[in-house]
């Protein structure tokens, strides 16, 4: 005896349609969102590396800021020009 074939009705055809087409977007946005992610880990390492680079840019010129601004350096110039360094005439400001 042969089994008889069950026929699906509307609402069984209707869930499977729907459970099928759910997946299908879940998995769409799951990949969609991952390469989203990756792109956007991307940007941020670029702005890292761009960050560290003028970080050392502006510890360098940090560097030639103290050198120039140094006593010994303001007394060179002072003796190239002519003038001489005489410490009681040097006013200190504060605010």
């Amino acid at each position: 005896m042969a089994k008889k074939r069950r026929r699906k009705t509307n609402f069984e055809r209707t869930m499977i349609t729907l459970t099928v087409t759910t997946s299908f977007c879940v998995f769409v946005s799951l990949f969609f969102f991952k390469a989203q992610l990756s792109s956007v880990n991307i940007e941020v390492e670029k702005l890292k590396n761009s960050v560290t680079k003028q970080q050392k840019v502006n510890e360098s010129l940090t560097m030639k800021v103290n050198e120039l601004v140094s006593l010994e350096n303001m007394q060179l110039v002072a003796a190239s020009n002519g003038l001489e360094y005489n410490n009681n005439n040097i006013i200190v400001i504060q605010k």
